[in-house]
């Protein structure tokens, strides 16, 4: 086994949302690297379990559900997840645009979904992280938000996707200024990506949405990076030594 396979194999990854999409390219990009993942979604992911079986651990979890993402992160469940790892990487990038519309409009049990997977989950599971690495003595932890650009330019009819997504660009800047121990944390926006969440917004009604003709625009004239892309530019940096240098940061503004 050569060094950097056996330096992967002693790296376990959280990956949030890993059954589709970024999540599932991530995950993907990942084990391909010899990494050990735990994927945390509500439905598991055949094709990654039949290719990784030795690699990959599938958690059914519903991150919109509070009260069970408050147990499995105080639990046992994610300190054991974590055994004998030398290097912990934790990805939150589950996440949900909807509710879509102007403000006013929006159903409240789909705002505080949106809360929920967006905002409480990644910070529930960023503690039980912390706390389990730090418990384990683990000097290499790194932890990746994946925000958005709307987390920093507001845009009509995405109130609450802006607002999650610069909670977690918030919560990266305070958290890098405790200064915790071998910790290296980022909320990175990935760019525009080729996935289901961009469908949907290209099903939203023009009237409550206004930007619609720009998304539609990135689809037809190419404009969408796919998530296999994306997703092996987002791991080759998790897992560089520039990782962590700032604790918000764009993809598409890294240098090379």
């Amino acid at each position: 086994m050569s060094a950097a396979a056996a330096a992967a194999a002693r790296t376990v990854a959280l990956v949030t949302g890993h059954s589709r999409g970024l999540g599932a390219a991530l995950a993907e990009s990942l084990l391909r690297r010899g990494v050990a993942v735990v994927g945390l979604a509500r439905h598991g992911n055949d094709a990654l379990a039949a290719a990784f079986p030795a690699q990959l651990r599938q958690v059914v979890l519903d991150l919109a559900d509070v009260e069970a993402v408050t147990q499995w992160a105080a639990g046992p469940a994610l300190s054991e997840s974590l055994a004998g790892a030398e290097r912990a990487l934790l990805l939150n990038n589950a996440g949900v645009v909807q509710p879509i519309g102007p403000a006013g409009s929006l159903p409240p049990e789909a705002v505080a979904r949106a809360v929920a997977v967006n905002v409480t989950a990644p910070l529930l599971l960023t503690e039980g992280f912390l706390a389990a690495t730090a418990a384990a003595g683990c000097r290499d932890r790194r932890v990746m938000h994946i925000s958005s650009g709307a987390a920093r330019s507001a845009y009509a009819g995405w109130s609450v996707y802006c607002a999650t997504k610069a909670a977690l660009d918030h919560h990266a800047r305070a958290v890098a200024a405790d200064s915790l121990p071998g910790l290296r944390l980022c909320s990175m926006a990935p760019g525009v990506i080729d996935t289901d969440m961009q469908g949907e917004i290209r099903a939203t009604p023009a009237e409550r949405f206004p930007l619609l003709d720009r998304f539609r625009d990135l689809k037809a004239g190419g404009g969408l990076m796919a998530p296999e892309a994306c997703a092996e530019r987002l791991v080759e940096h998790l897992l560089g030594a520039a990782f962590g240098a700032v604790p918000v940061a764009d993809l598409r503004t890294l240098a090379d």
